[in-house]
């Protein structure tokens, strides 16, 4: 099933399940408990991000090709780092440049999340699946000049700015992505590819993210796990390829959809 979560005009959030022909039927129920069957069909007049994320962990180098274009070792265990839920953004809203603490090097970064659907702590790589709700688009967006020169040596810094992660447009249940270490993954940028790679390419697969992040710790539902960018991020282009007000930045999943945001400056 696709998921999406929406806003009508009056106001009030709800659940749908997208069809074929892009129409919507309304679902009752939530994410975590279960659906009864599909009822009217859903006015949407705003697509919302479609989780609340109980938090964001994500990823880094996770990627054999872009662990090579930045010149790092492939990591020995999964890198790990966290992004707030302030960064999250929704569909078609526009991703925010810094500029109140001034970033002049916005990078984007398609990423497949994996959502958590109940809680799970130690679980094996081989019941990892078993606790996936369900897998969505990510930009993992992240101010270079802060993560890597002024964030005092950690990543957080710049990569938790307000808008810095725009999730969507759908959520599709696990039972339609059997495997999700085999999709192709892309990034275009006004029109330009810039990364187009495939998932398969990840150093530590989802199972084995799930089963490494499970261990001692208790992942809630709605954890979102962000599960890195492969090569062609706007750092690594020559020159560097920086996000800047007016462009138009997509990432395309295969099976999962388009995600689509503008870039601004942050408002005064």
């Amino acid at each position: 099933m696709k998921i999406i979560r929406y806003q009508d005009k009056a106001g009030n959030i709800g659940y749908a399940s997208q069809q074929a022909d892009g129409s919507a039927v309304k679902l009752d129920g939530n994410l975590y408990d279960g659906f009864h069957a599909p009822s009217a069909k859903a006015k949407v007049s705003r697509l919302l991000a479609p989780v609340e994320p109980t938090s964001i962990i994500c990823i880094g180098l996770n990627y054999r090709k872009h662990a090579e274009e930045t010149g790092a070792k492939f990591p020995e265990f999964p890198v790990v780092f966290f992004k707030g839920i302030n960064t999250l953004q929704h569909p078609g809203e526009p991703i925010q440049i810094p500029t109140h603490l001034r970033s002049d090097e916005v990078d984007y970064e398609c990423e497949l999340a994996v959502v958590i659907g109940r809680a799970c702590k130690n679980v094996s790589r081989q019941n990892a699946l078993d606790y996936v709700l369900g897998y969505t688009c990510c930009n993992d967006v992240s101010a270079r000049d802060w993560q890597l020169k002024r964030g005092g040596g950690q990543w957080s810094r710049g990569k938790t700015f307000d808008t810095f992660s725009p999730l969507g447009p759908v959520l599709v249940t696990r039972d339609e992505i059997p495997n999700p270490n085999a999709l192709k993954i892309r990034t275009v940028l006004n029109g330009q590819v810039m990364q187009d790679w495939n998932t398969n390419d990840m150093i530590f697969n989802v199972p084995a993210l799930v089963e490494f992040l499970s261990g001692s710790t208790t992942l809630l539902p709605g954890t979102v796990i962000l599960t890195g960018t492969p090569h062609g991020v706007g750092m690594a282009q020559k020159p560097p390829r920086w996000l800047k007000p007016g462009d138009t930045v997509s990432i395309e999943i295969e099976k999962i959809g388009v995600l689509t945001n503008a870039v601004i400056n942050e408002p005064q």
